[in-house]
């Protein structure tokens, strides 16, 4: 078990299984050392943890938790495209997307659920830059949507 598979146990979680993609494109691409992932959402088993928009039919609590959850996620496709997680030698940087109500303003919030998370399970190697942006709407009427780019050491 890798380092960070370790760390995810220590504090109660396990990587899920991989998440498809839902339409014509690949979950994350790799270029030289750097590796782009597609948007991934807060799915569990296949479902959405959440449906609808932050600050009128999901709770900042409910949303950062869901955060963490798409974490869990971007980290499974990572493995799959690198085999081992300890390759990651930097998150480089988040883009989230909140689908939000119409008066809410609480996206960094939302996503510090994300930011938190990798900085327990990667520590120093977590810290990243970051946007996170709100939107009207996302596919499949899901709350958040997080892309991710990290660094890996060659495999």
């Amino acid at each position: 078990m890798s380092k960070v598979e370790q760390r995810l146990k220590e504090l109660g979680y396990e990587l899920p299984p991989v998440p498809p993609t839902m339409a014509n494109y690949v979950s994350c691409v790799q270029t030289g050392n750097v590796i782009y992932t597609s948007g991934a959402g807060c799915y569990v088993n296949g479902s959405p943890m959440y449906l609808g928009r932050l600050g009128s039919d999901v709770t900042i609590e409910q949303g950062y938790e869901a955060s963490k959850v798409t974490v869990l996620n971007l980290l499974a496709i990572l493995k799959s495209e690198i085999g081992d997680l300890d390759r990651i030698t930097r998150i480089v940087k988040l883009f989230a997307l909140v689908s939000s109500a119409p008066d809410f303003y609480e996206q960094p919030r939302v996503i510090n659920g994300a930011s938190d998370f990798l900085i327990e399970i990667f520590g120093e190697a977590g810290k990243h830059a970051r946007a996170a942006a709100g939107t009207s709407v996302l596919p499949f009427n899901n709350p958040i949507e997080i892309e991710m780019i990290v660094e890996v050491n060659e495999g």
